[in-house]
């Protein structure tokens, strides 16, 4: 049986989220609204949709990696519990030397859904030991 996510679409001008292929981890969000974006800017984009995430998962934003790679704009933030139901909000920051702008209903992201575990927070004196220990980034060389 498939997991279900309850959607609430807040413009119905506006599409239900698919999956673009069989076996895509992520559905597409679309932008509610024309949003312009100046090179160093970031904004928060409506999308349109309220989600009941089921509890015990979470939906994870993502780049959309053609907007990545070819575009600059990178996703903030990007959870949503499994309590909140206010329209999903796309943070979005232009990275790249352009003006990006989005037409209403133009892709902005994508949003995977995603078991999520709840763990008892311990605080302790020492940590176990591990091969790298404390070793940070670029730790493990090119």
């Amino acid at each position: 049986m498939n997991l279900v996510l309850k959607i609430k679409r807040l413009d119905k001008e506006l599409p239900l989220p698919t999956y673009a292929y069989i076996g895509d981890a992520a559905f597409d969000l679309l932008s509610r609204e024309d949003v312009v974006i100046e090179p160093g800017e970031r904004k928060g984009i409506a999308t349109g949709l309220a989600v009941e995430v089921p509890f015990g998962y979470v939906g994870l934003i993502w780049d959309k990696s053609g907007l990545a790679i070819k575009n600059g704009l990178k996703t903030l933030g990007g959870v949503v519990d499994s309590g909140y139901r206010g329209e999903v909000l796309v943070g979005i920051i232009n990275l790249s030397k352009v003006t990006h702008t989005f037409k209403k209903g133009e892709k902005v992201a994508q949003m995977i859904i995603q078991k999520s575990e709840e763990v008892e927070i311990v605080e302790v004196l020492e940590l176990e030991e591990s091969v790298r220990g404390e070793r940070g980034f670029g730790s493990s060389g090119k």
